[in-house]
């Protein structure tokens, strides 16, 4: 086997434990990561739905109260109602993300907390200082992380959900009179769900793992070339051409030339040892030829 072939396999092997373990820890870390924008991107969905609910609280509802018949009812003034339907329109551009206001006492039974989400409505009111909660669950397409905040009640909340009595007519006229009352000031009656499958997580991982490694192969055979055209003009021709005089000297050939390399490395020292042994080989030959 050729000190060439040997080098390149010495090297396939070396690059090939190394891509191991960095592939080992490039993907838990791209996990992570991919991990880390999901919930920054659902943080960033959830202030949206958050600033929306403020909007419709403090600029359209009362404009729309001025200006509406009272004996109808109009959703739009309803915040929970307003941040789900301008999610909606967000799901378009994300449909992986889905968003929900999941309330124990509802007046819109769609808005009913289910097991799990009652579980995190438990959680922080359980712990009312608590005012984020990130966690995963399994569902029947496969795990799905999910982002919580909570929902408090305010002043502005109890117009419509303290008792049937105090409530709008029309609400009670559209949704009865059944659900979605006795709330108090600064309860925490439900929790902000923003929900994306675990599968984007690790597609977004994969993604960036496949170009990673792809750099990193890239790389390997930039380094693989340049490194045999380094090892093939420093120490592959020189040690050539002294395997080839070698050669021609072991046939009684006396006239080859002296390999001349330059630099101090341990190839210029060898080609220098092996022109002395030439040169005295040389002289040996000649003071045996004339017999002196």
């Amino acid at each position: 086997m050729k000190l060439l072939t040997k080098f390149n396999l010495i090297f396939i092997a070396v690059f090939a434990v190394g891509l191991g373990v960095a592939a080992y820890g490039a993907r838990t870390f791209l996990e992570n990561n991919a991990r880390a924008q999901i919930v920054e991107q659902a943080r960033l969905m959830m202030e949206m739905t958050l600033s929306t609910r403020r909007y419709t609280v403090t600029q359209v509802r009362p404009i729309l109260r001025a200006h509406a018949d009272p004996e109808t009812f109009l959703a739009q003034t309803v915040p929970a109602f307003a941040a789900s339907e301008t999610f909606r329109f967000v799901h378009a551009q994300y449909p992986d993300y889905s968003y929900k206001e999941a309330t124990l006492n509802p007046t819109n039974l769609q808005n009913r907390a289910t097991d799990w989400e009652a579980d995190v409505v438990n959680i922080f009111r359980n712990a009312p200082s608590k005012t984020e909660f990130i966690g995963e669950r399994d569902t029947p397409n496969g795990r799905s992380l999910f982002l919580a905040r909570p929902i408090k009640t305010d002043k502005t909340c109890l117009e419509c959900h303290s008792t049937p009595a105090q409530a709008p007519p029309a609400m009670i006229k559209a949704y009865g009179s059944a659900n979605g009352f006795g709330w108090k000031e600064g309860e925490i009656v439900g929790a902000q769900i923003v929900s994306v499958p675990a599968s984007v997580q690790l597609r977004m991982a994969s993604a960036a793992f496949q170009k990673l490694m792809i750099a990193l192969g890239g790389v390997a055979i930039f380094i693989l070339l340049s490194l045999n055209v380094l090892l093939i003009l420093t120490v592959i021709r020189p040690v050539a051409r002294l395997s080839s005089s070698a050669d021609e000297i072991s046939k009684g050939n006396l006239d080859v030339p002296e390999q001349i390399v330059g630099g101090r490395d341990e190839i210029s020292v060898l080609a220098d040892a092996f022109n002395r042994m030439h040169r005295s080989l040389v002289k040996a030959v000649k003071m045996l030829e004339s017999g002196t």
